[in-house]
This record gives structure tokens, C-alpha cells and sequence, in this order.
């Protein structure tokens, strides 16, 4: 058995399940979030994008399309154990991001297929072509790289099965991969083989993954584990003071978050979920809030009559302003965190 699997499984489910039902909300929120809701739905989507889709929808607490969701991911889980795996077969941590819609599937339906899935999940990572050197989590399978992304994809899941542990050793190596101390950002990605950056740029969708991925798993951290809570807490705390000098007078972020080349929608949705579920769980302070309901309210000025939300770092490319999932699923993350913070006042 590999460390705290099973042993630990009921605790991640209850993590994950944990003010997932419907909060109260305005009517007007409503509809927009039903309308960004359906656009996402509609959005054709790899692995990530699925993953990072359930997690939206968890936090609305919609139980049904999750369900559905993860059924599908399961369907199209690689024998390897990758989960969703459509159209992006050189992913390594980014099916992972599925990994906490099977596990709250599993806990709503008790249908073992789901536990053995998120299991077969996480077991794909210890497989030494999982790994650099170092032992650190690649993010493809074409080159031995460490992306920003995998804070997101694969930290959390890690700590949802109950391997504490792993999740934080991942961190550090996050850390001592991509972290500019004098910028307190991220870079995005770092060659292995190479010894360089492939890109060395503060890219808001990278710091927006390590923020939101460290603040989810901050909250899997058992009480026992205070003191590495309170590191990661740290982490976050630096992180974010790191980006806000840079929000503009908008409420939004440039794509490269300290280089002018556009400006982005989701990195300050990414941001705000974090802030809105570290003020709520209280790991940090109320005056980030006045921020966080900058960049809700700038992105809500994106949102189009479909429910696009338009300026995001635009797939398939993420070099353009345009549309994603993962900017429909953030809104959802936002707006969720929110309701539950507004709900606890």
C-alpha cells in the first residue's frame, strides 16, 4: 500500500464535501453564475480542463454534474491510471486535476470505481517516469520540465488522499524550481536537463495555480500538521503580496504579471478565490478583501451575454486574449468561496 492511501481516504472525502451544498445568493449572481456555468459546459476540454471544471462545480455545490463529470473521467482513464484523458495524452500531472471530482463522486455515489480510480491516480506518480531527478512531478512527458501548472493539477490531490507528505515535498520543489524571492512570484517553467528556464516569466496563470492549489491544500492539512499549515500559509501570504502591486487600477493583472503585454481576466479570479477562502477559513487577513472584490468585480465586467468570460489567457495557445475553461471554472470558484465566506458572517 503506498503511504496514507486508504488510511486516510474518508478524511479527503470530508475535506472535499465540506460546505459543498448551495449557499444563498442574490438572483442577479445567480443567473450569471447558471450562465458561465452552461458556457463552460459547453466548452470542448483535455484533462485539465475537466478537472478544473468538476472543481468549479463543486464549489457551487452542483453534486450532479460533478457525478457525471467524474464518470466520464473515469470512462476515459488511461491504463496507466490518468484520469480523462482526451487529446492530451503527454500530460503527467495535469489528469490529477480530476482527481478531487472522483473523489467527491466516490463519496456521494459509494461506488467503488471512483475510489479505485482517484487510487490508480495517484499511484501513476510514483512511477519513476512521473519524476525528474530529483524526484519532483514533470508536467509532460516530452521533456523534463517543472510547470507552474502542476501546483494545481496534482499538489492538492495529493494531499486529498491523505499523503501529506508528498504534497509538500512537491511544494518545496515547486519552491526551489520556479520561485523568484525578489519578485515573490513564480516563473513558469524550468528544464530539468537543460538547467534553464524554458520560460522564465511571471506568467499570471502559473501564479494563479500555485495560489489556488496551495490554499486548497492548506485546507486538506489535518490539525496535526500545524506546523507545515502554517508554512504553507506563509507561502501563500508572500505569493499574494507579491502580485498586488501589480494589479492595476481596474482590478486586472497583465497575462505576464510584471511585463505589459495584456491584460488578463483570471489570474484575479484565481487570486480572489484564494483570498475569499483563506479570509473564511481564517488564515488571512480581512483587509485582502478589499482586493479580491476588485478583481470579482473587474471580471465581472468580462462576462458576455452568452456567458463567456471574455480576456482570459485564451486556449489552446494561452499566448492571446480569449476564452478558457478554466477562466468559466474560477468564476465558479470565486463566486463559491465568496458565498461561503458570505454565508459564515
Amino acid at each position: 500500500m503506498l503511504p496514507g492511501m486508504l488510511r486516510t481516504l474518508p478524511v479527503a472525502l470530508l475535506i472535499l464535501s465540506a460546505g459543498c451544498g448551495p449557499a444563498k445568493r442574490s438572483a442577479g449572481d445567480a443567473d450569471v453564475v447558471e450562465k458561465v456555468k452552461v458556457a463552460m459546459l459547453c466548452m470542448q476540454r483535455a484533462s485539465w480542463e475537466q478537472g478544473t471544471a468538476m472543481q468549479g462545480l463543486i464549489e457551487i455545490g452542483d453534486t450532479l454534474s460533478v457525478v457525471n463529470m467524474a464518470h466520464e473521467a473515469v470512462l476515459r482513464q488511461k491504463p496507466d491510471g490518468r484520469l480523462s484523458m482526451v487529446g492530451s495524452d503527454w500530460n503527467i500531472g495535469d489528469p490529477a486535476s480530476n482527481g478531487p471530482g472522483v473523489l467527491f463522486a466516490y463519496r456521494v455515489t459509494g461506488d467503488e470505481k471512483y475510489k479505485n480510480a482517484a487510487e490508480a491516480q495517484y499511484r501513476y506518480f510514483f512511477k519513476p517516469s512521473s519524476r525528474t531527478g530529483k524526484g519532483f512531478i514533470r508536467h509532460n512527458t516530452t521533456a523534463m520540465q517543472i510547470w507552474s501548472d502542476n501546483a494545481f493539477m496534482a499538489f492538492p490531490f495529493l494531499a486529498m488522499m491523505g499523503d501529506y507528505d508528498e504534497a509538500l515535498r512537491q511544494i518545496e520543489g515547486m519552491r526551489e524550481s520556479l520561485w523568484d524571492k525578489d519578485a515573490r512570484l513564480f516563473r513558469h517553467i524550468w528544464d530539468e536537463e537543460k538547467r534553464k528556464f524554458d520560460d522564465k516569466s511571471h506568467w499570471g496563470g502559473g501564479n494563479g495555480w500555485n495560489a489556488a492549489g496551495m490554499a486548497q491544500v492548506i485546507g486538506a492539512l489535518p490539525k496535526e500538521r500545524e506546523a507545515d499549515r502554517r508554512k504553507v500559509i506563509g507561502y501563500v501570504k508572500e505569493l499574494i503580496d507579491g502580485c498586488l502591486p501589480h494589479q492595476r487600477a481596474d482590478g486586472f493583472f497583465y497575462d505576464k504579471i510584471d511585463e505589459p503585454n495584456f491584460v488578463e481576466t483570471n489570474l484575479g479570479q484565481m487570486l480572489a478565490y484564494a483570498i475569499y477562502k483563506g479570509v473564511h477559513s481564517g488564515w488571512l487577513d480581512k483587509s485582502y478583501l478589499k482586493a479580491a472584490d476588485k478583481m470579482r468585480n473587474a471580471a465581472y465586467s468580462k462576462i458576455d451575454k452568452f456567458g463567456l468570460i471574455q480576456g482570459a489567457s485564451s486556449s489552446p495557445s494561452f499566448d492571446h486574449p480569449g476564452t478558457s475553461t478554466e477562466c468559466q471554472a474560477f468564476f465558479l470558484m470565486m463566486e463559491g468561496a465568496r458565498r461561503k465566506l458570505a454565508d459564515s458572517k
